[in-house]
């Protein structure tokens, strides 16, 4: 081949590639940005500031001035993750979740941030993830080998598809899709209803609203809450709002942190509803130059005292590896971190049956039977 030939062939390869990857960023599972009525309601925020979302109190995802989110990932792959990842299967106990008596006040976590909740007679799904990668490409954020025992098919018809934020290990669109025909209503913080309309769902059906917004469900009250992290599914930074939950009903009062960094928010979320009976807390993928966007371990113990809570259950861990800690690092830090503590620390596997308000059930610290 030829000088000429050969830049002409590689100049079409690289014109391939940039065509190809302008396609790939357009598909569906990247999902619109707001426009139109939602982007004006958005305008409307006092969280919506020069063009994007902000936090409470404005911080940056990383604090090292020498280290931004690119050298950060360069980092990741280039370093020894051999810690980051189980070396055997994740150990399980399957709830059957069809055969669940809709009258029990109940919870299943099913790694990382997925949850499912029964609370007075409503099923809810928060943040479903049931794809083998938490990202656009296969290489990245693959799941743990058998933290994946849950399907679309497991699923019950629900009442509820509670969405803390648009990063794609929270808000996955072949899970999505797959739950579609089963879902009655979504309920999003402000800008990620756009995703939902794209793909289809029914607007009368999504309730996408700002921070201490309440959405009455009859007999299930859920409150959009402030947390303190960002969002975005490519190069757009703060295009939409993320968030956490409180899911109060007349026996129980259930709060779901969402990810972010520590603040003052949690203390104030405490005193607002008066505590609750379980919550829900980031706790994984860490490190101490982004903690103001992911809580440290000791962080996540005091977040649990602030807002309350009289039981604990801590996610984002389980299932990705995203950070430089082992994998048991979050479960056995926080072990250590809520002895003591006003509360009660519970460590149900991947599919254990937790029933939501009892005070006699036992979970055993089961990491420790793996590597």
């Amino acid at each position: 081949m030829d000088r000429r030939s050969f830049l002409i062939g590689g100049l079409g390869a690289i014109g391939l590639a940039i065509g190809g990857g302008a396609w790939y960023v357009n598909t569906p599972k990247f999902g619109r940005l707001p426009r139109g009525t939602r982007l004006e309601r958005i305008k409307a925020s006092p969280h919506y500031i020069n063009g994007r979302f902000e936090c409470l109190e404005p911080v940056e995802v990383m604090s090292d001035p020498d280290e931004n989110r690119l050298v950060a990932t360069v980092k990741f792959f280039t370093q020894d993750k051999s810690a980051l990842f189980p070396k055997q299967p994740m150990i399980s106990s399957k709830t059957d979740l069809h055969a669940l008596d809709r009258s029990e006040d109940v919870l299943v976590w099913m790694g990382h941030s997925t949850f499912y909740l029964q609370l007075a007679g409503k099923r809810i799904l928060i943040d479903p993830v049931f794809s083998s990668y938490g990202s656009p490409v296969f290489f990245i954020n693959k799941a743990f080998p058998g933290s994946n025992i849950y399907s679309a098919a497991d699923i019950p018809d629900l009442d509820v598809l509670a969405i803390t934020h648009d990063h794609w290990d929270h808000l996955d669109y072949a899970t999505v899709m797959d739950l579609k025909p089963r879902i009655k209503n979504v309920v999003v913080p402000l800008g990620v209803g756009e995703y939902f309309e794209q793909w289809g769902f029914d607007a009368d059906r999504m309730y996408e609203e700002d921070w201490d917004a309440a959405i009455d469900l009859g007999g299930l009250t859920i409150h959009i809450l402030p947390s303190q992290h960002f969002s975005g599914r490519f190069l757009t930074t703060n295009p939409t709002l993320w968030c956490g939950f409180a899911f109060v009903t007349d026996r129980l009062k259930v709060y779901c942190s969402g990810d972010g960094g520590y603040g003052s928010h949690f203390k104030a979320i405490g005193e607002k509803f008066g505590g609750f009976d379980l919550a829900l807390l980031e706790n994984g993928q860490y490190n101490l130059r982004w903690h103001a966007i992911h809580m440290l371990p000791e962080e996540t113990a005091q977040a649990a005292v602030d807002v309350g809570a009289r039981q604990v259950i801590t996610s984002h861990n389980g299932k990705f590896a995203l950070a430089m800690h082992s994998w048991q690092e979050p479960l056995e830090a926080m072990t250590e971190l809520s002895r003591g503590k006003n509360y009660d620390r519970l460590t149900p596997m991947i599919g254990e049956k937790v029933l939501i308000g009892r005070s006699d059930q036992k979970f055993d610290h089961w990491w420790k039977r793996m590597e």
